[in-house]
């Protein structure tokens, strides 16, 4: 549901939703800062946390003058990837608690055999392979993909429990196959998390309907802290409040400065394209207006979508931000639906 900016691209840099990022209360009193800063993305490094695997990007952002809004396309054309290009074949299945037995195997579903997967041989008596996978930190798991049992389906054996182990799966967590564009098959895993849309915790239970304060490009996030007794996604995906003063002092004063992003850390994308705002500043929103917006489950077989009503258009804090878009708009959820 994260859509990361290309490398050059012109993007605002929203100092409040940067400090919702941060570990503890950040106190912009000592400085003016505006509420919104043009910049460009100069340098962008996709990494992943050593112990949990947990995704995160860290961008080095340019300050801009005014006058260089409009003086130039959006980002530059280049081998660093364009918006609508095919993304990779990738699947992702919540496992179950066979799947988390350490000492079992895994039930992989037949579109993600059958797509991500090489091609098995279903003519040898029993069909088998072995795959090699590759994680976000280039080590290669080597696993015994068999199709067997009756009725028949695809199972990882040899090879799953020890990545079981290694990771420290349980269930509920998700993990994900995809096929990289030179052809590598990849894993990765997503911690499972309460809270949020899908997540099993009411956040809608709110008396006045009001669940949220978000952008007016609809950013916000839903997840909440993990239930498991590994280190929290939650407490990886803030930063030093220190770093947030860091940053925004060197953007106010035209310095190139580096942030960091965790996008399953519970806290809007604070780093938008420019097209991104100046479209969503030029709608007139108002209370009553219907919208619907897509959210994210552990189930990539279907898309999910929640719909609105915009409850009140205004500032969230008059007074020390009275200019600023940030969490405009207050929304009330009418229904979830999904599409398969």
């Amino acid at each position: 549901m994260v859509q990361m900016p290309p490398l050059n691209t012109k993007v605002f840099y929203f100092p409040q939703g940067h400090a919702e990022h941060a570990h503890g209360k950040v106190d912009f009193t000592k400085t003016r800062v505006p509420p919104l800063i043009l910049c460009r993305i100069s340098a962008m490094k996709y990494m992943a946390d050593p112990d949990t695997d947990e995704v995160y990007v860290k961008m080095r952002l340019t300050p801009l003058r005014e006058n260089e809004l409009d003086s130039e396309q959006d980002c530059f054309l280049g081998n660093n990837g364009l918006e609508g290009q095919e993304k990779p074949a990738s699947f992702a299945k919540t496992l179950t608690q066979s799947d988390a037995n350490n000492g079992g195997g895994f039930s992989v579903p037949r579109y993600c055999a059958e797509t991500i997967f090489p091609r098995l041989d279903y003519s040898a008596e029993p069909p088998v392979q072995t795959i090699i996978a590759k994680d976000m930190h280039g080590q290669c798991w080597k696993f015994r993909h068999i199709y067997r049992g009756t009725p028949r389906r695809h199972l990882l054996t040899t090879g799953w429990s020890n990545f079981v182990n290694h990771k420290k799966l349980v269930a509920g967590d998700s993990i994900v196959f995809l096929r990289a564009e030179n052809g590598d098959l990849c894993v990765g895993i997503r911690r499972a998390k309460k809270g949020g849309i899908g997540g099993g915790t009411d956040q809608f239970s709110n008396s006045s309907g009001n669940w949220n304060r978000v952008s007016p490009l609809f950013g916000g996030g839903f997840l909440g802290g993990n239930e498991n007794n590994r280190k929290s996604d939650y407490l990886i995906g803030k930063v030093a409040s220190e770093s947030v003063v860091e940053a925004v002092n060197c953007a106010v004063n035209g310095r190139s400065f580096e942030v960091v992003y965790y996008p399953r850390a519970s806290t809007p994308e604070f780093c938008v394209k420019v097209s991104s705002v100046k479209s969503a500043m030029q709608i007139q929103w108002c209370s009553g207006m219907r919208f619907k917006m897509p959210f994210e489950t552990e189930d990539s077989s279907r898309i999910s979508w929640f719909m609105g009503t915009i409850s009140s258009v205004q500032v969230q804090d008059p007074i020390r931000w009275p200019d600023s878009p940030w969490r405009l708009l207050q929304c009330g959820m009418n229904r979830i639906y999904f599409k398969m």
